[in-house]
């Protein structure tokens, strides 16, 4: 946006604030909406980065006084007259238009051939020349609050560089998922579900790193989960058969659980399952460890 068409703008709607607005409301309207556009934040987004200069810009105009009151004065002039153009006809209208160029032509003629012309500016040079003063002198308060948003980006990169550090890691052996259904004692399908089924279930959600069946407990069964989000997101969404369903329950739940909402996917959703799954399924010892630890656990219950 050049200098030019500032007074086409609304520069109060631009920062979110009335015409009344204080100077404070105005620079912590500033603050708030060119944090998010900040070119630290936007390297490679030229919008943004437009987006933030304009911000800037209206920033500077609306805490200088002398600025601020000669853009009141155009913006002021702008909205009578659109409110008045509302009230003509399309064929008043285009005459007004072509009287109001008339007198602009006239007068810029008249400004021309007067070395040191005593006719009075329009409101919109006005404007122009405090524009061009401020691009001239600079904002001091600009230049403080740009500082500061500069601070507050390292400040808030330096927190989430501290908290990636300090979130600890999944150790998926540590936090194995129970899973239950209902089952008759005689019954020899099991409830429905075979290990080939309940990996069909799971592995939609990310990578099964081991799935055991108990093999004395029918309805009974065992599952460890790569990551955390896939964990959370079987705890959360998967039902199993409708007719029969799926209950899971944490063996040791991991500390601060979370909960998650539907918003978030798991990125393994669109991957192809079917090598991967053979892979994922350790060694015997390892059943046998599962197995051995699911045993315990029915044991206890």
């Amino acid at each position: 946006m050049s200098s030019k068409k500032y007074s086409d703008i609304n520069l109060y709607d631009l920062l979110g604030v009335s015409i009344e607005a204080e100077q404070a409301e105005i620079r912590k309207a500033y603050r708030k909406r060119a944090l998010d556009c900040h070119p630290d934040k936007n390297p490679d987004n030229p919008q943004a980065v437009e987006r933030f200069h304009e911000l800037s810009k209206a920033l500077e105009i609306l805490t200088d006084a002398t600025a601020r009151s000669a853009y009141d004065k155009v913006l002021r002039a702008k909205k009578a007259a659109e409110l008045r153009t509302k009230q003509l006809d399309s064929k008043r209208q285009k005459l007004k238009e072509e009287l109001e160029e008339r007198e602009r032509a006239a007068l810029h003629k008249l400004q021309a051939g007067q070395p040191y012309s005593t006719v009075r500016k329009t409101d919109e040079e006005v404007l122009q020349e405090q524009i061009e003063r401020l691009r001239r002198e600079g904002s001091k308060l600009l230049e403080e609050e740009q500082q500061a948003m500069r601070e507050q980006l390292k400040r808030n990169y330096a927190e989430q560089q501290k908290q990636r550090q300090q979130t600890p890691s999944f150790d998926s052996a540590q936090h194995r998922i129970k899973i239950k259904w209902k089952c008759d004692k005689g019954d020899e399908s099991n409830g429905g579900y075979t290990q080939e089924r309940l990996m069909q279930y799971l592995k939609k959600y990310g990578e099964v790193v081991a799935l055991v069946m108990n093999p004395k407990i029918r309805g009974r069964a065992m599952v460890e989960l790569k990551t955390r989000e896939a964990c959370d997101m079987v705890l959360a969404y998967e039902k199993g058969n409708p007719s029969n369903p799926l209950h899971f329950q944490w063996v040791n739940p991991p500390a601060q659980d979370k909960i998650i909402t539907p918003t978030h996917q798991s990125n393994a959703t669109a991957r192809d399952y079917e090598d991967l799954v053979m892979r994922k399924l350790r060694q015997a010892e390892e059943r046998k460890r599962l197995i051995e630890q699911m045993m315990k656990e029915d044991g206890d219950t």
